[in-house]
């Protein structure tokens, strides 16, 4: 293996590896994907061939999209619509049933779903009573997997006891909790004002209508965030004790989100401040018995995402890092994207030209991207590096590294990875650089042609 040569300092990585590049929750990534068209014809074609190749032994998963919002985070990178408007519920929920009955009709046997999980948004947009009803529809037609795991996520502001009620009632066994940082100061920027006490109240129903796993998100690296804001939204996350945390990575995409033109990049963290609030935070996690388990991700070790990194079961999708893996995962709604493990394809984004789409009796495909030998190949392999630290390949298979392992030899020079012409391993040192490892392997990019900012930074 070829060994660090003269490690960098810390300030030099930084310095040198934050630089924009994929959160890689697929390969290819979607602005790499094949510009030629998919058809309906042809993705329906994948869905049936991954449908009967992985429904009687591992089941599928669906995941929805419920775009609304009452009120804009500012922070926020996600596909939403903003409204106080509750009468966009009823419709939506209508188009969403529709598009999963002409999945239906794809299949020859009942779907067996293992993992069901709705985003947003905000999910509780939702009145308990629509929530049920677009549930209790889109389940009757289908079986569970003795491990199904149903969840959702929810914020603490706009969330009840009568939905988490409901929820429950329906086989939802997990939250995941949005609190990104208690400070009063950063709540106010990025227009979140959400206190200790009402995320409290929440994780408190939670646990006493009986849901065995909640995740936090948090957030660093946020306008006008500070060490002691970081400390003290740490210090009372300790507090609740979510079994899982997600302490995730500001992305400051302004070109995307235009409400992150609010404040420009001159009130964010300094990289090298940044990198310290990332450092802080996961030591006291750690401190608290918190497991780092894939990228921004800490559980409990009891916790399933836990165990499933010890065992190397630990799988990333455009769901984020998930327990199990299905061959075929279903996204209803506007901008979600399915995989079929042969394919990709995305949702039309804007909520009305979804619906009409829908309404017409068509899948609404806005693109898609059916993936070629090589594809399928480097997907194995980055994603063994995204949740497993380690991958390696057959003799024959190096003729698709060779342009890779050029790539990694910076890296391996920083004391940041090791390889060699059968296997890369990332170093403890390259865990908070493993998005630059992966892009090294990532063909696609490194053929395209970025004119424009695409990704956010990856430090």
């Amino acid at each position: 293996m070829k060994t660090a040569v003269t490690p960098a300092t810390p300030a030099e990585l930084l310095a040198k590896y934050d630089v924009p590049s994929p959160r890689y929750t697929s390969y290819p990534t979607v602005p790499f994907w094949d510009e030629k068209p998919l058809t309906e014809a042809r993705w329906k074609s994948h869905v049936q061939q991954a449908f009967r190749a992985t429904n009687k032994k591992e089941g599928i998963s669906l995941y929805l999209h419920l775009p609304f919002c009452e009120a804009l985070c500012t922070y926020c990178g996600c596909n939403k619509r903003i409204t106080k408007n509750h009468a966009v519920e009823s419709p939506y929920l209508e188009a969403l049933l529709q598009e999963w009955e002409q999945y239906l009709e794809l299949f020859d046997e009942k779907p067996r779903i293992t993992e069901l999980h709705l985003g947003g948004g905000t999910p509780t947009f939702f009145s308990a009573a629509n929530l049920k009803n677009l549930l209790e529809r889109l389940l009757e037609k289908t079986e569970t997997t003795p491990n199904a795991a149903f969840s959702i996520e929810v914020h603490p502001n706009a969330t009840n006891h009568e939905q988490l009620q409901v929820l429950y009632d329906l086989g939802f066994r997990r939250l995941s909790v949005g609190i990104q940082d208690f400070d009063p100061y950063v709540q106010l920027i990025i227009n979140r004002i959400q206190t200790f006490e009402k995320t409290k109240e929440i994780f408190d129903i939670a646990r006493e209508i009986g849901y065995t796993s909640i995740n936090g998100d948090i957030i660093y690296g946020l306008p006008h965030q500070t060490a002691n804001s970081v400390r003290h939204t740490i210090e009372k996350v300790k507090e609740l004790r979510p079994e899982r945390i997600a302490f995730y990575s500001y992305a400051h995409v302004p070109w995307k989100s235009k409400g992150q033109r609010r404040y420009s990049e001159a009130d964010l963290p300094a990289p090298e401040v940044k990198r310290g609030l990332y450092e802080l935070g996961r030591a006291m996690l750690e401190e608290a018995g918190y497991i780092e388990t894939g990228m921004d991700h800490f559980a409990l070790p009891e916790d399933e995402l836990c165990i499933a990194a010890a065992n190397g079961t630990l799988h990333r999708n455009f769901m984020g890092y998930t327990p199990r893996h299905t061959q075929l995962l279903i996204g209803l709604g506007c901008s979600s994207i399915s995989d079929t493990g042969t394919a990709f394809m995305q949702n039309i984004k804007e909520v009305e030209a979804y619906e009409a789409a829908v309404l017409e009796g068509h899948l609404p495909i806005l693109k898609g991207h059916e993936l070629t030998g090589e594809d399928m190949l480097l997907r194995t392999h980055i994603q063994n590096l995204m949740c497993r630290d380690y991958t390696s390949w057959e003799p024959e298979e190096l003729p698709y590294f060779v342009d890779a392992l050029m790539r990694l030899q910076p890296l391996a020079d920083d004391g940041l990875v090791e390889y060699s012409n059968q296997d890369i391993q990332v170093l403890p040192a390259g865990k908070p650089f493993v998005r630059n490892i992966a892009m090294c392997l990532d063909a696609r990019l490194w053929a395209g042609k970025m004119t424009v900012p695409i990704f956010s930074k990856s430090v």
